[in-house]
């Protein structure tokens, strides 16, 4: 997909919007994980060397009411920005008005300012959210280009991605954006074979489109986390107190009967009587769960079987945990696919955002992946072969 780019953009003395995604996860207010703020510093950095008076728009969590408004404010997001680029950050504790327009407009080259969260707009009547268009205009009139960086809302037609492009004459892709549009895209429509993807998470219903999607396209689709116990019972296993969809019983039965052997489920499971940390697990083979036990994590012959399949691949795409990750008695087997695939050698290795991303990271396992996506949502509409808004919004070459 050929869009234009940042680097197809004159940036000097121009004012410069950037959509980026610092939707950063907080603890005890303090920033825990800066991972897309780190992500979006080449774009950053460039459109400052490129002379550009940076304006930077972001959303942070949601805003339903009043106190919301406080516990999301960006601020700490610029302060945190600021360190990395080592420059200040003018921050604008407002979405618009005076105080907002005097202070881009007395921006100099090189500089950069950054707007309260978007979402504040939210607060009435969903400006934000549902791209009210006199506020995609009014956010297009204060800058002369756009560039959007932030994939993780491009599945969504927002104010300040589409309503911003739609009123400014277009929008080039900053560097994020098109490494994930290189990544994701290229992987679903031209892998290097093998190609196996290893799907996880809680439901089937989720993962539905993602599933019929790469029936096209891969050499085999490795099942794991909660979403697999619905396959497992569809195949006539009972699966104890395990979560299934019961309603998707039959479809399950048939996307396994349509994929022809590409779907692979594993062998063994570890089970507890409670879904906590703390419960004692036990060690089953699919065909002998307990009926009072719930499956919490792959067991160890699964996870040998999984590393079978992916020892000869060249392409892997993996999106969502294959146990329950947030508790650490559990999140054996997530964390042993994440080193099996950070081994790997001559493939390129996608993570889709989320839980799967996360536990890559929190084992120090970032460097051995191709590409670490920053948008878990958007990754599987991506995967799902959908055309994202925040992708469509920008300028073909």
């Amino acid at each position: 997909m050929a869009k234009k780019t940042i680097r197809d953009l004159d940036l000097k003395n121009k004012k410069l919007l950037i959509r980026v995604d610092f939707n950063v996860p907080f603890q005890n207010g303090v920033i825990s994980d800066d991972n897309r703020i780190v992500q979006a510093l080449p774009t950053i950095k460039y459109a400052i060397e490129g002379g550009a008076k940076v304006i930077l728009f972001s959303h942070l969590g949601r805003i339903k009411k009043e106190e919301d408004l406080q516990k999301n404010s960006l601020k700490p997001v610029s302060i945190r920005l600021a360190e990395l680029l080592e420059q200040p950050v003018k921050f604008v504790p407002k979405t618009r008005g005076k105080e907002l327009e005097d202070a881009i407009n007395q921006l100099k080259s090189g500089e950069v300012l950054m707007v309260e969260n978007t979402r504040f707009e939210d607060l009435e009547g969903r400006k934000e959210s549902k791209n009210d268009p006199e506020l995609g205009k009014y956010w297009a009139s204060l800058g002369d280009l756009f560039v959007n960086d932030a994939f993780g809302t491009a599945h969504r037609a927002h104010a300040s991605n589409v309503g911003i492009a739609s009123n400014i004459g277009g929008a080039a892709a900053g560097f994020l954006l098109e490494k994930e549009i290189n990544f994701i895209g290229e992987a679903v429509d031209n892998p290097k074979r093998p190609f196996v993807a290893i799907l996880g998470g809680a439901k089937v219903s989720d993962k539905i489109g993602v599933i019929e999607n790469l029936l096209k396209t891969a050499d085999h689709i490795l099942i794991g986390g909660g979403m697999a116990y619905t396959f497992i019972k569809a195949q006539g296993h009972e699966v104890g107190t395990s979560l299934v969809e019961d309603d998707k019983l039959d479809l399950a039965k048939d996307l396994l009967e349509k994929s022809k052997g590409k779907i692979v489920l594993g062998v063994d499971v570890y089970t507890a009587k409670e879904f906590s940390n703390d419960s004692e697990k036990h060690l089953h083979t699919y065909e002998d769960i307990p009926a009072d036990e719930m499956g919490l994590d792959i067991g160890p012959k699964t996870i040998l079987k999984f590393k079978e399949y992916l020892a000869d691949a060249k392409t892997v795409v993996w999106n969502g945990p294959v146990g329950v990750f947030e508790f650490s008695n559990f999140a054996g087997g997530t964390i042993e696919i994440a080193k099996a695939l950070a081994e790997l050698k001559d493939a390129t290795t996608i993570v889709g955002g989320g839980d799967s991303a996360a536990a890559v990271i929190e084992n120090g396992l970032a460097d051995g992946f191709t590409h670490i996506s920053t948008g878990g949502g958007a990754s599987l509409e991506y995967l799902e072969g959908k055309k994202l808004p925040g992708i469509e919004c920008v300028d073909n070459k």
